[in-house]
C-alpha cells in the first residue's frame, strides 16, 4: 500500500486538485478525476515494483508510463526527456549528421515520410513508403522513434546499414549509407525556358519564403523579364513551420484567408491573411504534390486552390492536417502533442484526407523497374491517426501507381514537370487572349 499511496500522493499534487471527502461522489458529478482508473494504474505500479524479474526505479516506470499516454494519443504525440528535446532543437537548426530523411512510427517500425533533397539518403535511392526494420542490425522493433534517429545521426563520414522493406516486396533490401552534415537547402530554382520557371520547396524553414522570393526575382532577371508562368514542385515536402508556409502562400496571394487553426481551446484558434502584392502579377502557378507533400505543403497547396490561383497537379497529398505543440517541462524535458487541425480557406480538414490534386497523374509510371507494388503510406493509414472532422470514416489508400515514386535522376526527364509546363503554356495563352479582349 506504500506505493499506492505515494503514487496518488504525487498526482494530486502533479494536478493541484484538492480531494474533498466524499471525492468519488465529487469526481464522478464533475468527470474531472477517474479514480478508478487511477486505482488500477497504481495496483499496477506496485506489482511491477514487487514481482517484476528485474527492479525498475520509479522514475523509468513513470517516465514509461508518460510515454506510453501521449504515444496513444496519435503518431504525432510523443514525450521527449531533456537529452531528446536537445536533440530536437539541434535538428531544426537546419544542420546536423545525419541521412537526411524525414521518418515517423507505423507498428512499431520506422516509416520513411519523405527523403530530403540531395543527401546521403536521397542519393542512395530512399523512398517514400520504406520500412525500416534494422539499423545496424540491431532491430528497430520496440525503438521509440527518438531510439532510432539517434542511431541514425552521427558523426559524418561514419556509415550505417539500413535493412528495408519496400512494397509487396518480401526481399529485405540493404542499404550502406555514410551520413554527411545535413544542411538542408529549402528552395531551387531554374528556367525550364524562356518565360517559363520552376522552383522546388523541399522542406519549410523559418526563412523559406524569403528565400523563394529571391529565386523568383533572379528567374525574371535571367528571363529579362517577368515569368508568363511558374512550375512549384512541393513533391515529396514533409512539411516545417505553419508561418513559413502561410507566407509562401502569401507571395502570390493579394488578399483572402490562407490557412486557420481550430482545436478544443480558444488560443488554440490562428488564421493567417494574405497582406501582400502577388509577386507574379497573377501569371498561372501550377503546384505539384504527391503523397510525400504533407503538413506545411498542403497548407500551400489547399490555399492556392481554393484562392482559384493554381492549379494543382499529381497525386493526393499525405494528409498530415493537425497541429503539434512543444510545451518545455520543469525538468528540461517537453511534451509534444497534437492541439489543433490546420484547416484550408474554404473550411476543409486536410486531417487524414489530404489535397486532392485539380488534375491527377497518379496511373503514370516512370518505369518498370520503379513500379515494385509499392504503396505509398498516408496519415489516414498511421494507427491512431487523429480523424477528420468533415468525415465519418478514414478514407481508404486508393493510389495504385503513385506517380510520387520519383526517380532520383535529373529534373529535365520528370515527366510530371513537362506536364505541368506544357499546362502552363495552355494557360499563359488563354490568359492573354482575356487580357486582350
Amino acid at each position: 500500500m506504500k506505493y499506492l499511496f505515494n503514487l496518488f500522493f504525487v498526482v494530486f499534487l502533479f494536478t493541484g486538485i484538492s480531494v474533498p471527502a466524499n471525492a468519488e461522489t465529487s469526481s464522478t458529478k464533475n468527470n474531472n478525476l477517474p479514480l478508478e482508473q487511477l486505482r488500477n494504474f497504481s495496483d499496477i505500479f506496485a506489482r511491477i515494483k514487487s514481482d517484476y524479474v528485474e527492479e525498475v526505479d520509479d522514475k523509468t516506470l513513470l517516465e514509461n508510463a508518460i510515454r506510453g499516454m501521449l504515444s496513444g494519443l496519435d503518431p504525432h504525440s510523443t514525450y521527449l526527456n531533456p537529452e531528446e528535446y536537445k536533440e530536437l532543437k539541434i535538428g531544426t537548426t537546419g544542420q546536423f549528421g545525419g541521412l537526411g530523411i524525414q521518418v515517423g512510427m507505423e507498428d512499431g517500425f520506422v516509416k520513411v515520410i519523405s527523403p530530403i533533397d540531395d543527401t546521403p539518403a536521397f542519393r542512395a535511392g530512399i523512398k517514400a513508403g520504406d520500412l525500416i526494420i534494422r539499423l545496424n542490425e540491431k532491430p528497430v522493433k520496440g525503438m521509440t522513434l527518438n531510439d532510432a534517429v539517434n542511431i541514425m545521426r552521427g558523426k559524418p563520414g561514419t556509415e550505417i546499414t539500413l535493412i528495408i522493406i519496400r512494397g509487396d516486396n518480401s526481399n529485405p533490401l540493404t542499404f550502406t549509407i555514410k551520413r554527411d552534415i545535413i544542411k538542408v537547402k529549402s528552395v531551387k530554382s531554374r528556367l525550364l525556358e524562356k518565360d517559363f520557371g520552376y522552383v522546388r520547396v523541399s522542406t519549410f524553414q523559418s526563412r523559406t519564403a524569403t528565400h523563394l522570393k529571391e529565386a523568383i526575382d533572379s528567374l525574371n532577371k535571367k528571363n529579362e523579364s517577368s515569368l508568363k508562368g511558374l512550375v512549384l514542385d512541393l513533391r515529396n515536402n514533409p512539411g516545417g513551420v505553419l508561418n513559413a508556409a502561410a507566407d509562401v502562400s502569401d507571395l502570390f496571394l493579394s488578399d483572402g484567408l490562407i490557412v486557420y487553426t481550430k482545436g478544443r481551446v480558444q488560443n488554440s484558434y490562428f488564421e493567417f491573411k494574405a497582406k501582400s502584392n502577388d509577386i507574379l502579377n497573377k501569371a498561372p502557378i501550377v503546384v505539384l504534390i504527391n503523397g510525400g507533400s504533407a503538413s506545411a505543403s498542403e497548407i500551400v497547396a489547399g490555399a492556392l486552390q481554393d484562392q482559384k490561383r493554381a492549379v494543382i497537379m499529381g497525386s493526393k497529398s499525405f494528409g498530415k492536417g493537425s497541429v503539434q505543440t512543444i510545451q518545455e517541462l520543469r525538468n528540461g524535458g517537453a511534451v509534444k502533442f497534437t492541439t489543433a487541425r490546420y484547416f484550408t480557406p474554404s473550411g476543409r480538414s486536410i486531417q487524414a484526407d489530404g489535397i486532392e490534386p485539380d488534375i491527377s497523374l497518379d496511373h503514370y509510371k516512370l518505369s518498370a523497374s520503379e513500379d515494385n507494388g509499392l504503396k505509398r503510406i498516408k496519415e489516414a493509414d498511421l494507427t491512431g491517426h487523429i480523424s477528420n472532422p468533415d468525415e465519418k470514416t478514414d478514407p481508404p489508400l486508393t493510389d495504385k501507381a503513385d506517380e510520387s515514386k520519383q526517380s532520383n535522376d535529373s529534373m529535365p526527364t520528370d515527366y510530371q514537370i513537362n506536364e505541368a509546363l506544357n499546362l502552363l503554356k495552355g494557360l499563359s495563352i488563354y490568359s492573354q487572349n482575356n487580357t486582350k479582349r
